[in-house]
């Protein structure tokens, strides 16, 4: 492809499904000027971690998209679609954030896709039902707890620029999570005691689906430099930390305020 050429964000290279955002990342583009000296492999490390949250901002562009569209089967007003709507297109823009931070230290904005299942349809129930089940996944359950790590991620950052993606992303990846509360304000009272019961009984899959995610995409390993901590690799002991934090203190009483059994649906998860 010449660089006159469009590329498309999409691209299949043998069966590989490959993710390209260099056009994004380039209408993102961003200059490390104060970025900390970083030995090779910290540098590696560095690229590596902007390309999963590339990746992962990406697709959850889909995820939202399927939201608003089973929101639609539910009955929703357009008011909560509409959000949905935002909420995809924030993905997208953040995909190409972290694509510009990929650039910026030097790799790639290319990435293999993993293989992506279906936004469970949940045909077992209704749709209202359907919908909460994903939205307490999505919403309250994820987006918190990526609100928690992102606010730390960004405490540590060391780059003005890095810095401030992580906070544009921060303050979208809170509204995302208050989707799923406030419309869990909205439905509680409307719920019923048959439908609480089998939401409660769902979430102990959803927090297994969660902690597996979460766990793989935080490897318990040594804690990275602090130069390369300050271009966004995490430690990983202290992020999983957060997490069952985040779960324990803020999910957790969360939904039991809302009618909905969640600790008895946590208890028995992996320790921290």
């Amino acid at each position: 492809m010449s660089p006159t050429q469009p590329q498309t964000p999409v691209e299949r290279a043998d069966t590989a499904v490959v993710l390209d955002l260099r056009d994004a990342a380039r209408a993102h583009r961003i200059t490390l000027h104060d970025a900390p000296a970083l030995q090779p492999q910290e540098r590696l490390s560095a690229i590596a971690t902007w390309q999963g949250r590339m990746v992962n901002e990406h697709v959850s562009a889909r995820i939202f998209r399927s939201l608003r569209e089973q929101a639609v089967d539910a009955g929703l007003s357009q008011d909560w679609r509409d959000r949905l709507a935002r909420f995809e297109a924030d993905e997208l823009r953040h995909g190409g954030q972290c694509a510009a931070a990929v650039e910026a230290l030097g790799g790639s904005a290319r990435a293999l896709l993993p293989a992506l299942p279906e936004v469970p349809a949940h045909d077992d129930t209704d749709a209202l039902e359907a919908l909460l089940r994903n939205v307490l996944s999505v919403s309250c359950l994820s987006e918190t707890v990526a609100v928690a790590l992102i606010t730390s991620e960004r405490w540590e950052s060391g780059p003005a620029a890095l810095a401030e993606t992580l906070r544009q992303i921060l303050r979208d990846e809170i509204g995302h999570a208050r989707f799923g509360w406030r419309l869990l304000d909205e439905l509680a009272p409307k719920l019923g005691p048959a439908r609480r019961a089998r939401l409660s009984a769902w979430l102990r899959l959803a927090f297994g689906h969660l902690e597996r995610h979460e766990l793989s995409q935080l490897p318990s390993v040594a804690a990275p430099s602090d130069a390369a901590e300050q271009v966004g690799v995490c430690d990983g002991r202290v992020s999983r930390q957060l997490f069952y934090d985040t779960i324990h203190d803020v999910v957790v009483p969360g939904l039991e305020r809302r009618g909905l059994a969640a600790g008895a649906a946590w208890q028995g998860r992996v320790a921290a």
